[in-house]
């Protein structure tokens, strides 16, 4: 298995603005076995525009399909968990879109599902994957005592950018029943998930899971697993959260939120004593953007010297592509695997708790 066939579940805008391109690319690697959609508007339009064929709106039918060897799980989060699950039954690969779940119960299932079946589970958080977060990463011990940490990520909302970037085709054709099931299926997650929370805690914890989740993974590879959260408070209706972790010898600040300006103000700064480490993210829907690593330091002669680094044209989905193709390849176990996700939920709940008080 030189190539490895995909199968695609959920064919919203990420994996029509970022995967369906990024696999083309990468077509040595893999092919584009069969589209998933509850849509059949949204299934026809992008099986004609990517030259796909098999096309099911019921992902069972896709799982069965000999030549699937993997599935990105890429339908709504409430799904993840049972997509994931199904496909791990049949055998296949998965890569599965942030939030890999919603509540620790999926997390420990899809990980005891792992373990038995021997698949390559790996979650899709691209940004750990961008070369200048690995530079960054790569660098930090060179930087002696840290003194001070910042995550820092407050975005306009992602249709701001969208709708002037890519033509997405949108499943206004799903039947109410499918809609009203998905709602009902994420609101019981939340449930199990948060008990009976007021409304901002449950919004502040879907943000949490789907724009907080990419910087604390990346948090955790950099710094480490926190000690604890000092504490966490959320504005705004639960969107804009602010937070503090323990790392012992330093604290690390975090904060996000989301606005009206079309624009992504994300980095991760670490403070020594002569040198700061920074590595800055831009918007995802736009493919190949830079990420680029900084750093900043004293020079010896009473001044400041600044580097700025773009290590290498590319995409970090592409990366992303990329080490899953070598982590199926070489049965490893990705860096961003299921265990690995459980742990953001865990400090979630840490930071929910904070916030109920």
């Amino acid at each position: 298995m030189n190539r490895i066939g995909v199968g695609i579940v959920g064919c919203g805008e990420v994996a029509q603005i970022i995967h369906l391109p990024g696999l083309a690319y990468l077509e040595d690697k893999f092919h584009v076995a069969a589209l998933c959609d509850v849509s059949p508007k949204v299934l026809q339009a992008v099986g004609k525009r990517w030259g796909v064929t098999k096309l099911y709106t019921d992902y069972h039918q896709l799982l069965a399909q000999g030549d699937v060897d993997a599935v990105l799980v890429a339908n709504p989060n409430a799904y993840h968990t049972e997509v994931a699950l199904a496909a791990i039954s049949a055998g296949k690969n998965v890569l599965v879109e942030k939030p890999m779940c919603i509540t620790l119960r999926e997390a420990d299932e899809i990980i005891a599902a792992q373990s038995h079946a021997k698949a390559t589970v790996q979650v899709g958080y691209m940004r750990r994957y961008a070369p200048a977060f690995i530079e960054v990463c790569r660098q930090l011990p060179e930087i002696g005592e840290i003194r001070l940490a910042r995550v820092h990520d407050v975005i306009g909302q992602n249709p701001l950018v969208i709708k002037n970037v890519a033509r997405v085709a949108r499943g206004d054709d799903v039947p109410p029943d499918i809609i009203e099931a998905g709602k009902k299926l994420g609101k019981s997650l939340m449930v199990e998930a948060l008990g009976d929370a007021y409304p901002n805690l449950r919004t502040a914890y879907g943000l949490l899971l789907g724009l907080a989740s990419h910087d604390t993974s990346a948090m955790r590879e950099l710094l480490g697993t926190p000690k604890r959260v000092l504490y966490a408070a959320q504005r705004m209706g639960g969107v804009y959260i602010s937070s503090a972790f323990d790392y012992g010898n330093y604290v690390c600040h975090f904060e996000m939120g989301v606005d009206m300006i079309p624009r992504v103000d994300e980095y991760m700064q670490v403070y020594g004593s002569n040198r700061i480490l920074r590595v800055e993210y831009d918007t995802p829907y736009v493919r190949n953007l830079p990420v680029r690593s900084f750093s900043t330091e004293a020079n010896g002669r009473g001044g400041v010297t600044q580097t700025a680094v773009h290590p290498v044209w590319g995409d970090p989905f592409v990366a992303e592509w990329e080490a899953f193709y070598d982590n199926v390849m070489q049965k490893r176990t990705p860096k961003t695997s299921p265990a690995d996700f459980r742990e953001d939920l865990v400090i979630f709940k840490e930071m929910i708790q904070q916030m109920s008080r």
